[in-house]
């Protein structure tokens, strides 16, 4: 038994240390894209939905955030938990973080992910799988962290709202322990450094969202 909880605690710290330098910005070849994409290119939702459709009812497809971002998403390999997309436009989905009840969703900053800076607490976000099948979230909360050590995978990170500081691991289940939200993921750059900080938008399922919105009012 203690083998057994070695070995498994062994493979959930080398999984985050993988996506922790999975959508670091260490390509200096390319540059930083500033911004999301103009809402007036956004295609409309039918059009996109269909247009990521290939019949799998068991993954994720595509995202979409009316008036951000309207983007495909790909799948990470068996076997390669740090594979991030580098296409123009596209997210990858951390395999890992399903199995702790979280679709996450990763992006280069100077690619995609420079959409993820435009997500507002409040937007709508819509997760489309294979069949057609969509369901709805909302944003709720936007988590900016500082890397401690920008390009180490053991970095301890500060929350730039709080001044808290958090170990890898704590971040980790901070941000991908949850009970069916989506979590998008990008680096945040500064001065130059494109993995300076990391940037988490946290949106929950919209009746979850909704329930929250009602208690408040109260």
């Amino acid at each position: 038994m203690a083998l057994k909880n070695f070995i498994t605690r062994k493979v959930f710290n080398t999984g985050i240390l993988l996506v922790m330098l999975a959508s670091l910005g260490l390509n200096p070849t390319l540059v930083y894209a500033a911004g999301g994409a103009d809402a007036t290119t956004l295609p409309v939702f039918s059009e996109f939905s269909t247009s990521v459709q290939d019949g799998r009812a068991d993954l994720a497809r595509g995202v979409y955030v009316p008036n951000v971002l309207a983007m495909p998403v790909v799948q990470q390999p068996y076997g390669y938990g740090s594979f991030l997309s580098n296409e123009a436009g596209t997210v990858t989905q951390f395999r890992m973080a399903s199995q702790y009840g979280t679709t996450g969703l990763l992006a280069h900053n100077y690619l995609a992910g420079a959409s993820f800076f435009d997500l507002e607490v409040g937007d709508e976000v819509r997760l489309v799988y294979g069949d057609g099948k969509v369901e709805y979230f909302v944003v709720y909360e936007i988590l900016q962290y500082q890397a401690l050590q920008p390009n180490s995978p053991y970095s301890s990170f500060r929350n730039l709202q709080t001044d808290e500081v958090l170990s890898v691991e704590q971040t980790f289940k901070r941000v991908f322990f949850s009970g069916g939200n989506i979590t998008f993921q990008t680096c945040i750059e500064k001065d130059g450094d494109l993995s300076w900080g990391r940037l988490f938008v946290i949106a929950i399922p919209k009746i979850e969202y909704e329930r929250l919105v009602m208690l408040n009012n109260q």
